[in-house]
């Protein structure tokens, strides 16, 4: 069951958890941008985490198309808006961390 929103007004692609999970067995890119301490008491599998408060000195380790995730799914879709001023379009993740059903890795 895919659900993907396309915000017309920031020009952002948003999709839900259980996109995220297919993403995930695809391989592809999951970037946490929840600050260091948060991503270490759990994140989503295989994330990588790039906090948003580092987010303008590291911007360039982030491929376009990467799935952007954080607690609640503000600082991601923040993060969506730097990195889309930058040409880099990446996906919000909605619900962020907060919806994520399965465990968590440390």
């Amino acid at each position: 069951n895919l659900i993907i929103i396309l915000n017309l007004e920031k020009k952002m692609k948003s999709v839900s958890i259980t996109a995220l999970k297919t993403a995930i067995k695809n391989d592809s890119c999951i970037i946490d941008v929840r600050e260091n301490f948060e991503y270490n008491m759990g994140h989503v599998p295989t994330a990588k985490n790039i906090p948003l408060s580092e987010l303008e000195a590291r911007f360039q380790e982030i491929t376009p198309g990467s799935y952007l995730i954080c607690q609640s799914g503000h600082r991601s879709m923040t993060a969506c808006d730097y990195l889309a001023s930058q040409h880099i379009e990446v996906i919000n993740v909605i619900g962020g961390t907060s919806a994520w059903d399965l465990p968590l890795e440390q």
